[in-house]
């Protein structure tokens, strides 16, 4: 495998987190450029297929260099820490939001981020968050980023030999998950948000793509419209974008969509991974692939930006995810006044890549070699 960083996947994985941080914004008007207004999918799946990505292409090349031993110890090292994370996050996270509550009243903040749970069984939710079965809002993404993480160990050398075969076994657990009703528990006998069981398949995927994204491959001369593959894609996002767009409109769209259409496409389970929302993200990331094959344009200056912060996706994930709501107080103290809500969400984006700028400045500046004293 190529040591080389591809710059394409920070900036996705960027921009995948300027979204996320967005759409956990209420109200926030820039909420509405995100990806979920415009297809089935959402900044969810650019998030888990990147970091199977990202993960198989770090730790194939370890378990390639140094044998498959070293790169399990890595694997769960990386693990640990981010369920540490996990923990310290959560504990901020419950700080920020009671003391938002505090100072907004017209709104139960508390109720919001389903925190009840720690107020009304404080010592049980402490041994639910240690078990990753307390997850308030904002936080899910994490938890299940950890499961899959530690799973890892289990397909990785098959994966970076036969992806297929895991891909197989992968897309068979997804397809049974719904069916026998495998998910993992979470608190009140309910269950993941995220259901691991069905969204490894994406982080399975975003492996295997990193694994056939190495090998040399003839480049297809046709134009992109005598290419049937990116064709069928592209007249399914538009289609997803389309259906998307309509859901305004709930008279316009009840209206004339065929009742076998709409028998098809709903419900659409985020929970589940619904195939509708499984296929759109990968028509979308198959067609932005085609449509950027090449890497120089993320050397312009504002795709520097997103590309900085997703080099440190961990560390602006849970500043975002802190941002998000004292965003909402103040948005909620000023009555969620439009100029307010764009300010807010202006800010906190800011803030996220004043801390990657930050981070990189750091990384360069304990990396630097240290002068030879007299």
């Amino acid at each position: 495998m190529t040591s080389e960083r591809d710059h394409r996947i920070d900036f996705f994985r960027g921009l995948a987190l300027i979204f996320i941080f967005w759409d956990h914004v209420p109200h926030n008007p820039l909420g509405q450029i995100t990806l979920r207004n415009f297809g089935f999918s959402d900044a969810a799946e650019i998030f888990v297929f990147l970091a199977g990505y990202a993960a198989v292409l770090a730790y194939g090349k370890i378990l390639q260099r140094d044998g498959y031993l070293i790169a399990c110890l890595k694997i769960l090292r990386r693990t640990w820490v981010l369920y540490v994370v996990h923990i310290f996050l959560l504990a901020m996270l419950m700080g920020i939001v009671f003391f938002a509550n505090s100072h907004v009243e017209t709104r139960d903040l508390v109720e919001e981020m389903g925190m009840h749970h720690f107020i009304t069984n404080p010592q049980q939710a402490l041994t639910d968050e240690l078990l990753l079965r307390f997850k308030p809002n904002l936080m899910d993404p994490l938890p299940l980023y950890i499961v899959l993480l530690a799973g890892l160990p289990l397909a990785l050398p098959l994966l970076v030999r036969k992806a297929w075969a895991v891909v197989a076994l992968s897309l068979t657990v997804y397809l049974l998950a719904p069916w026998f009703g495998w998910n993992l528990a979470a608190i009140k006998d309910g269950v993941w948000y995220f259901n691991p069981v069905v969204w490894q398949l994406l982080f399975v995927l975003g492996g295997a793509a990193a694994i056939y994204g190495q090998r040399p491959r003839l480049p297809d001369t046709r134009s992109l419209m005598h290419q049937p593959l990116f064709v069928s894609a592209a007249v399914y996002v538009v289609f997803a974008g389309v259906i998307t767009i309509s859901w305004r409109w709930p008279e316009i769209h009840d209206a004339v969509m065929p009742a076998w259409l709409s028998n098809l496409l709903y419900p659409i389970s985020k929970t589940d991974l619904s195939p509708v929302r499984l296929v759109h993200f990968l028509a979308l990331a198959y067609v932005t692939a085609k449509l950027l094959p090449g890497r120089s344009w993320t050397r312009n200056w504002w795709a520097q930006q997103s590309c900085r912060m997703g080099r440190y996706s961990l560390e602006i994930f849970c500043l975002g995810v802190l941002l998000a709501p004292l965003a909402d107080m103040i948005n909620a103290m000023t009555n969620d006044a439009f100029a307010m809500q764009i300010f807010t969400a202006l800010v906190g984006v800011g803030l996220m890549g004043l801390l990657g700028a930050w981070l990189d400045f750091h990384k360069r500046l304990t990396q630097s070699p240290i002068p030879a004293t007299v």
